[in-house]
C-alpha cells in the first residue's frame, strides 16, 4: 500500500521544513538586529527577537507535526485525537503559505507548498478507508423454522 511511504515522506518533509523555517527566521532576526532596521518606528531589537521567537515556535510546530507523521509511519495506524488535529492544521497552514508564496516568492515555492499539502491530505485520507479483515470467520447460518 501507499500509506506508509507517504507517512515517511511527510515526516521527512515536515522535519526539513521545521529546520528551514526556524533557520530562515533566525537569520532574518539577525539581519534586522545587525542593521538596526526599523519599520514605522518599531524597536529594531524587539523586531529581531520576535522574528527569532516566531521562527522557533513555527519550527517546533512543524517538528511536532512531523513527529505525528513519523508515529503514523512507524505504527501504520491512522492519527487520532490531537495528532489528527495537528495534521489537519498543518494542511491548512500549507494552503495559506502556498497562497502567500504564489504572490510573494514565486510559483516554485507555491508548487512545493501544494505538494506538501497534497501529501498531508493523502496521509489523512488514506487511513480513513476501513481495512477488510484478512481471515474472515463466517458465522453459522441462522436456523430456519417453518
Amino acid at each position: 500500500m501507499v500509506r506508509r511511504p507517504v507517512a515517511w515522506v511527510v515526516a521527512v518533509l515536515l522535519f526539513a521544513e521545521a529546520l528551514g523555517v526556524a533557520a530562515l527566521n533566525w537569520l532574518l532576526g539577525v539581519f534586522v538586529d545587525r542593521q538596526q532596521m526599523s519599520l514605522a518606528g518599531l524597536d529594531a531589537g524587539l523586531m529581531a527577537v520576535s522574528a527569532k521567537v516566531g521562527g522557533v515556535v513555527l519550527g517546533l510546530y512543524f517538528a511536532l507535526c512531523g513527529l505525528v507523521a513519523l508515529l503514523v509511519a512507524v505504527r501504520d495506524r491512522r492519527p487520532a485525537g490531537l495528532g489528527r488535529v495537528l495534521l489537519v492544521s498543518a494542511a491548512v497552514v500549507h494552503g495559506l503559505l502556498g497562497a502567500f508564496c504564489w504572490g510573494l516568492v514565486g510559483w516554485t515555492a507555491f508548487l512545493f507548498m501544494v505538494l506538501v499539502l497534497g501529501l498531508i491530505v493523502l496521509l489523512l485520507t488514506s487511513y480513513d478507508v476501513p481495512e477488510e479483515p484478512r481471515d474472515r470467520v463466517s458465522s453459522p447460518p441462522a436456523p430456519t423454522t417453518p
